[in-house]
């Protein structure tokens, strides 16, 4: 029997029993701990960086947070947000009573288009009398976004710039490594994450300074008092000690995790290199150096696929995936193969339907044609053919 290709699944080590059973032989189970210092202390080395600092947290989500509230994020602010993303992007605006503002993406990486954005930023000045608090772009699918035009926008207009790398750990743009180009950079431990510590994530901070600032919001900024005083609102974001455990264990194969993935995006292009309308998404030039933490496919309007289960008739609006998209996302999961459709636009979804948005109509293209394919650690080069040859099969 075929076995189930899942999109990203966790491949471990060996090493991470290792610390955790060295957390629990010394009692360090809480949220900080020899375990925590020393990831922190391996996430920058690998950064490449000397002048940042890392601090580990309960969540890429917690990170962005976190660094909002660090930029000064509050009530009735603005902030722009790139569209084509994950809603934990957005939401931690919303959390702090802020506002998203959704700009488009370029269809090269796409990634926060600098031009739309540059346009966007003078219109809310122009309409809400101030200037948004920050921009958050992102590193869709592990691809670098344009950061030399999206920083050139920022500082014309004074913005610092949260630099969403949860999906791009090990990316690098123009050989700087993705996450420490703006102001913070965001990383995410989740389970189908580049490495992954069950649950987690770590903000990339500009300095030490910022990391203890950081890392006061981070422990329900307790004051430095024998007994307890709070002088501003705090949250309980740090990572535990068992948890960086595991990212400790994980730091000894993210090398080979990031080189895997790429092998991976290189084995779906050969594969399907003769398939007409079928196109892999890659790195416009040598200057985007993607992780391909998911490898992405388009399909042409010349591709048709076989619908076993009929659903084209269940497609009511403009805002779902084409029924080509979801007849071949049927078929391989009939075959066995987990896939899915490209992130839907946050312009789209229901819940930020008030939000500003400025689009050019890239974005919700994309999530109608675009689908994306196994790319984890447990995908194997046999793996990767046996999807290539059902993506064929279903083809009419």
């Amino acid at each position: 029997m075929q076995k189930r290709i899942y999109l990203c699944l966790a491949h471990m080590s060996g090493n991470e029993q290792r610390f955790i059973q060295e957390a629990f032989d010394t009692n360090w189970v809480v949220p900080l701990g020899p375990n925590v210092n020393e990831f922190e202390r391996e996430l920058k080395e690998y950064t490449g960086n000397e002048q940042v600092d890392v601090v580990a947290l309960s969540s890429g989500t917690a990170a962005i947070h976190l660094a909002l509230v660090a930029l000064g994020v509050k009530a009735g602010d603005e902030v722009m947000v790139q569209s084509f993303t994950f809603c934990a992007s957005a939401n931690p605006v919303v959390y702090l009573g802020a506002t998203p503002v959704f700009v488009d993406s370029e269809p090269d990486t796409w990634n926060m288009d600098p031009q739309l954005l540059d346009e966007a930023i003078a219109d809310r000045i122009r309409k809400t009398g101030k200037t948004p608090k920050a921009i958050i772009p992102v590193a869709l699918y592990g691809m670098p976004p344009q950061m030399d035009e999206l920083l050139e926008v920022a500082a014309k207009y004074g913005i610092p710039v949260i630099e969403d790398t949860a999906e791009a750990l090990g990316s690098y743009y123009k050989g700087r490594f993705c996450g420490t180009m703006g102001r913070f950079g965001v990383m995410s431990f989740n389970g189908n994450k580049m490495i992954t510590t069950s649950g987690g994530g770590a903000l990339i901070c500009p300095d030490a300074e910022t990391k203890r600032r950081v890392m006061h919001f981070a422990t329900q900024a307790r004051q430095p008092y024998l007994y307890y005083q709070h002088t501003e609102i705090g949250y309980n974001y740090r990572m535990s000690n068992i948890c960086a455990g595991i990212g400790r264990g994980q730091m000894t194969v993210v090398r080979e995790h990031v080189e895997h993935h790429r092998n991976v995006c290189r084995w779906y292009q050969e594969g399907l290199a003769g398939v007409p309308g079928i196109t892999v998404h890659v790195a416009p030039s040598e200057a985007y150096d993607s992780n391909y933490w998911l490898s992405t496919i388009t399909l042409g309007e010349q591709v048709k696929v076989r619908s076993a289960l009929q659903r084209n008739g269940l497609m009511r609006t403009d805002c779902e995936p084409n029924p080509n998209v979801m007849a071949l996302a049927e078929g391989l999961d009939q075959a066995g193969i987990e896939s899915r459709p490209l992130w839907k636009p946050l312009h789209l979804q229901p819940i930020f339907a008030d939000m500003p948005r400025y689009v050019n109509g890239t974005s919700e293209q994309l999530f109608r044609v675009g689908l994306c394919l196994p790319s984890g650690p447990m995908v194997s080069e046999e793996d990767v053919a046996y999807i290539v040859q059902t993506i064929k099969g279903l083809l009419i």
